[in-house]
């Protein structure tokens, strides 16, 4: 368990990330909260909306606020799987094979479109995302910690775009979506960027070694045997409900349970609540369930089960 003052650690460097993302970011608190959250708990975030919303800007700012090293991967279908991991190439002058780092050799990695390139050039992500390493011809190459992946995608235009494949969606620990902002916090972005762009004056409030401190101060944050039950029965009830083909993995059930043990702790909480679970279902679970066809013709959606799922579960007192 996290004594207070570590718990009052975690609130504060959380606090210091999100108030430095809130220059750039007008409102969507809770997407913000989100992100942390997964980057407190080592996990991957999909960040999926139309154009325009601020989906490269909040991936931006994060990566701004963190004294990281920071790459962008801006994804086409002409994009080759060694654009994204690096190369061995001959050098002439020392007449030796050396490898050149790819972008994915980076803390902080900014897939920009993800479902521009093609799923050969996508799968180069998946030995990254899930095991921190990449192999290039017969080198293993690890990744630098923290190693967070932030991908973005537009959900509406499809020409020119490859789906992700099941098994690279679930590596992903939520997806999220900003949505259109409200009439006041359109109208405060108008004035906020009025003289300058406020993203190109970020500073870094946290360095890499504090990220690391902060996810291994996460895992100790109390979790009941209780509400490690209600979380399991959750997932499993994914599994089972008529309208699901395939339910959540038990990636999403560890995801989820470092997931909330992380937004916990960004709330200031040494131990973990039912509604820290319930906040992060939908955004956690969503992604990883594939529902049956019957059900996506009668306009079921993935939200709209976690969210009936939520409903049913009884929760622990």
């Amino acid at each position: 368990m996290t004594t207070a003052s570590e718990t009052q650690r975690i609130a504060d460097t959380a606090r210091a990330i999100r108030e430095n993302i809130q220059l750039a970011i007008v409102g969507k608190d809770e997407v913000i909260e989100f992100t942390l959250a997964a980057l407190f708990s080592a996990g991957h975030i999909l960040i999926e909306d139309v154009p325009g919303i601020g989906k490269t800007t909040l991936a931006r700012s994060l990566s701004y606020s963190l004294d990281c090293e920071f790459r962008r991967i801006q994804f086409t279908p002409d994009l080759m799987p060694s654009d994204i991991t690096g190369i061995n190439y001959y050098n002439q002058r020392s007449g030796q094979f050396e490898f050149r780092p790819g972008p994915v050799i980076a803390q902080v990695v900014l897939a920009d479109e993800i479902n521009r390139a093609t799923p050969r050039t996508q799968s180069a992500l998946l030995e990254a995302m899930a095991e921190r390493q990449v192999t290039v011809d017969q080198d293993t190459v690890r990744l630098p910690t923290p190693f967070l992946v932030l991908a973005t995608q537009n959900p509406i235009e499809l020409e020119g775009t490859f789906p992700l494949p099941e098994a690279q969606i679930d590596r992903f620990l939520m997806r999220v979506s900003l949505g259109y902002p409200s009439e006041d916090d359109e109208d405060a972005m108008l004035e906020r960027f009025e003289d300058a762009d406020p993203l190109g004056s970020l500073q870094a409030v946290a360095s890499a070694d504090e990220v690391l401190n902060i996810q291994n101060l996460v895992r100790r944050i109390y979790i009941s045997p209780a509400l490690r039950l209600y979380l399991v029965g959750l997932i499993r009830a994914t599994r089972e409900h008529p309208d699901v083909e395939l339910g959540a993995s038990p990636r999403a059930t560890l995801g989820l349970y470092r997931c909330a043990q992380a937004l916990a702790g960004i709330r200031g909480q040494e131990y973990v609540t039912p509604d820290d679970i319930k906040a992060l279902a939908v955004p956690a679970l969503a992604h990883r369930i594939i529902l049956k066809s019957m059900a996506r013709l009668r306009e079921r959606t993935q939200e709209s089960v976690i969210a009936e799922l939520l409903e049913a579960q009884p929760v622990p007192v």
